[in-house]
Parts: structure tokens; sequence; C-alpha cells
């Protein structure tokens, strides 16, 4: 509530020194109005500098949060992301208190998108209670109608397949024939295709631990120990296994493959402690270049970085490996049968770093030539290899001979040991492998097709903490290549899985590349369609 303004006596009617004491006193309080104004503005001065900071913060631990095996930075983050939630909690509060009705009911809403045409429709018609006219009695007839949609959510059912096999006898000479019985995925397991694929999608696709899921279908009224699940787990890798050495040989006969890796803690037997596994990731995909080859994502584990891993994983690799620039590569650069081409992501994640923490002006100046670089690619993804390195040339060329330029330049005004001139020197000592791409209309201006592969592992590892052993890491590169590679081809990996595991136990081993995704992809969208 505003609070009335106080009147003013008769001034004729006061005496000078009466007169003297009121202007004191008015001087007096519009003084201490305006000092309170002032702290008031300064506070709010000061949350808001003190969100930007948090916000700033954030940002900059999630990107240190990929690829960390400790939950030190998961802590750090969540007391920051209360502190700032609590600031923009109030500055939305005082804001609010604020805003006047007139600009309340200014403010528009964006229009809600419509549901899914796709989505099994249920109608539920509501009839008036009223059988005839309320004023005149008459029949009422049917005009028209509205009709609007929500979004409901059907749990999911578990059930019970009985599988019955009649048995018939002959009436002249007693021979009893019988069906033979319908092979499982599992030997002797109860589960059949459709549970296991969705105990594999929901611990490697929606990163739900076993003991979680134990949990869920106790809910449902099924006891599953998560010893049971484990050994369905294991069962399926063991099953799926010929199906990706078959993912491995068609990302390995590429010409250019994106590699990566990530680390992954993993149980250390008898000592109760968690050692650093690794997983590695080598993705072809060819699609920016206009190359219809099917994608695919193959995923493997090592107990360690050694530089002898990437080495035993392309043992039948040539061409071009685009990657980061770790020191284990070398060697296999060194052969001459790959060659390397390196990431400008890399080389703008450090500037833009560097931007974020000191507003640095050779970082904004640097994002910004490099972000010219990504606008040619946006332009030319999905054209032929000759156009592409054609246009690189022309276009491209001109700008990394200036940034090149501009790097040696400004390195020469900088302290050699600051960060600025360490992120100079990175892109610089590359500069040969970074301009790779122009020469090559099939390679890419980075590597963010593995890391996209390896988002994957990061949201697994912050859920599982650590693998229970290195045969759990190898469990589960296995599944992130079919998953993975199931949805570089566009199809849902849960319905992928349910029909391989349906049919391999009884697949021929020597025809088993009728299983890959995209040869099943055409049967899997017919299903969709019937099923919708």
């Amino acid at each position: 509530m505003v609070a009335s303004r106080a009147t003013l006596p008769d001034l004729d009617a006061l005496d000078p020194h009466e007169l003297k004491a009121l202007i004191v006193a008015q001087h007096k309080q519009l003084s201490t109005q305006e000092e309170r104004i002032l702290t008031q503005s300064e506070q709010l001065a000061s949350r808001d500098a003190e969100i930007e900071h948090l916000k700033l913060l954030i940002a900059k631990l999630r990107r240190m949060q990929f690829g960390r095996s400790s939950e030190k930075v998961d802590r750090q983050i969540e007391q920051l992301e209360l502190r700032l939630v609590e600031l923009e909690e109030n500055r939305s509060k005082e804001s609010l208190e604020r805003e006047t009705a007139a600009a309340e009911s200014a403010v528009t809403r964006p229009a809600r998108r419509p549901l899914p045409e796709h989505l099994p429709r249920e109608v539920q018609t509501y009839l008036p209670k009223e059988e005839a006219c309320p004023d005149c009695g008459g029949k009422l007839k049917r005009l028209g109608g509205d009709a609007s949609e929500i979004l409901e959510y059907v749990r999911e059912r578990i059930k019970v397949i009985r599988q019955v096999r009649p048995k018939l006898a002959c009436a002249g000479c007693d021979r009893i024939v019988q069906a033979a019985a319908p092979s499982r995925p599992i030997a002797r397991s109860v589960a059949g295709p459709g549970l296991l694929a969705h105990v594999l999608i929901s611990k490697y696709g929606d990163h739900l631990p076993l003991y979680r899921q134990a949990q869920i279908y106790a809910r449902e009224g099924v006891d599953l120990d998560r010893s049971t699940l484990a050994e369905w787990v294991g069962g399926c890798c063991r099953l799926l296994q010929p199906l990706v050495e078959t993912v491995r040989r068609h990302v390995m006969v590429a010409d250019k493959l994106h590699g990566d890796d990530t680390p992954v803690p993993v149980l250390a037997p008898g000592l109760g402690k968690t050692k650093t596994g690794r997983l590695w990731t080598y993705v072809r995909d060819d699609r920016p270049a206009g190359d219809g080859t099917p994608p695919a994502v193959w995923f493997c584990y090592s107990p360690d970085r050694k530089g002898e891993h990437p080495m035993e994983h392309l043992s039948s690799f040539s061409g071009t490996l685009q990657a980061d620039g770790y020191a284990g590569f070398e060697k296999i650069y060194e052969t001459g049968r790959i060659q390397e081409a390196a990431c400008w992501a890399h080389v703008r994640r450090k500037f833009y770093d560097l931007q974020a923490a000191h507003k640095s002006p050779v970082a904004v100046e640097a994002i910004e030539r490099i972000a010219g670089l990504y606008a040619i690619e946006s332009e030319i993804r999905g054209r032929s290899p000759e156009e592409r390195r054609e246009i690189r040339n022309l276009r491209s060329r001109p700008l990394l001979d200036s940034l090149k330029q501009w790097l040696e330049e400004t390195l020469g005004k900088l302290s050699r040991k600051s960060d600025t001139a360490l992120a100079v020197r990175y892109a610089l000592g590359r500069w040969e492998a970074l301009l790779r791409y122009c020469d090559n209309g099939r390679l890419e201006i980075d590597n963010n097709a593995a890391e996209r592969a390896l988002r994957v592992v990061a949201l697994g590892r912050k859920n599982f903490l650590f693998a229970g052993s290195d045969g759990g890491g190898e469990s589960a590169a296995a599944m992130y290549s079919l998953i993975g590679t199931a949805k570089l081809n566009g199809l849902d990996p849960e319905s992928y899985l349910r029909n391989v595991l349906s049919r391999i136990a009884d697949h021929p081993i020597n025809r088993i590349e009728e299983l890959l995704p995209w040869n099943l992809a055409a049967e899997l969208a017919v299903k969709s369609s019937r099923a919708a």
C-alpha cells in the first residue's frame, strides 16, 4: 500500500525559527531516503554481478566436468547452482513486485506446439447432462463441438507369454508330433527379447543402474534381483559380440575416422578402490560430405591410456584420423599409414575459456576469426567432396593465412608464460594438421562427431560412478557401439535391439551383416507405422 503524503503546515503562519526547523527536518528526511535508494541500488548491482559471476563459474565447471572422474566438480556445481537459484528467485520476486498490472497483461506467451501426430489418440466424449433443451424442453441435436488434447502417460506393463506346444498323436500308429520349443535369446532364461532390450537401453541408453531398475520392477510386483539383471546383461553382450565385431569392420574400412577417448572409473579387484580405465570411440560418418555410406561408431575399452591401445585398434585402418592432440597417436602418424587432421573445436575452446575467464581481447578476436571458418562449413555441409575442397581453397584458405599471420604477430607481444600465449602456441604447433581439411573435401573442420559419441559415456559415468570390472567396461563398449550406431542411422535403439535379440540366436553367423541397423531400417519402419 502506498502511504499518503503528509500535508504541509500553513507556511505563512510559521515564524522564521519554525520555518528553519521545518526545512532542516525535510532536508534530513530527503538525505535519508537518498542514502536508502543508493544502498538498494548498490545491493542490486552487487547481486546482479554475483549472478553473472556464478553463471560463469558454473559454465566453466560444466566444461571441466566432461572427462573428470572425481565428484568434487559435481558438488561445486550443485552448491553454486543452489546459490544462483536463490539469487535469481529473489531478483524475480522483486521484479514482479515492481511490475504493474498493465505490464503483466501485455506479456504474450509463445504459441504452444501441437502434440505429435504419430502418437495414438484415445477419444473421450463428454456429453452435456441435459437430455432436452433446458429452456423449452425441445429435442437436442448435434451442432459441432469443441476439442482439445492433453498429453498423458500410460504406465508400461510387464506381461507373461505362456508358450504352449500341444502334442498330437496319430490315431493309426500312435506317432506323436510336437512343435520344437522356440529358442530364447539367453538359454534357460525367463527373459524375452523385449524385456532384455529394455534392460539394456535403461542401463546404457537411459543411464539407470541395475539396482534402480530392480526397484522399479519391484513396484510393478516383479521380483528381479540385481544379480539376475546382471546375468542378462552379460549374456546379451556375449550374444551380440559377433554383431559388434561386424560394426568394427565396417568402421575400419573407411578412409577417414573420428577418434577420441574418455576416462572411466573401474573398480580395482581386491582393493576396494577405483582405477582409471578408458573408453575409446571411432566414428565413421561421411554424410556431411554427401556420402550415403551408413554411419557407424565403434567403442572399445582398455584398462589404461597407453599408446599401444590405439595402435592395436587402428592396426587395419589406413587413411586420415581426425583427433585431438593426444601424444599416443604420434607413433601411429609416424608410420605414414595414417595422417593427422587436427580439430579446430579444440583450438576455439582454448580461446573461449580465456574469453570467459578474462574477457581477453585476443581471445575475442580469435573466436571471431574461427567463427568465419565455421560459417563457410555450415554452407557446404552435405555437398560433394570436390565442391567442398574447391570452396575451402577459395574462401577458407585466405582466412586461414590471415589468421596464422595474426597469431604469429600476437604471440610476439605476449608473455611466454601467459595462458593466451599457450593457446596461440597450441594452434601454431598443429597448423599443418589444422589445414589438412582444406585439401580433402571428405574431412571435417573438427572432431565433434567423436565428441558427440562420447556424451553418452559422460552421462552414464555420472550415474554409475564406476564400472564393476574390466569386463564391465568391455560390455559397456559393446552396447554403446550398437546403441550409438542405431541412433546414427535414425533408429530407435530399443526397437532395434528387440528385433535383433528376437532372431540372433537362430541367425546364421555368416549372414550377421543382415542384422546391422541400416539393413533392418526398412523393416523397423514398417513395424513402427503399423504400431502407430
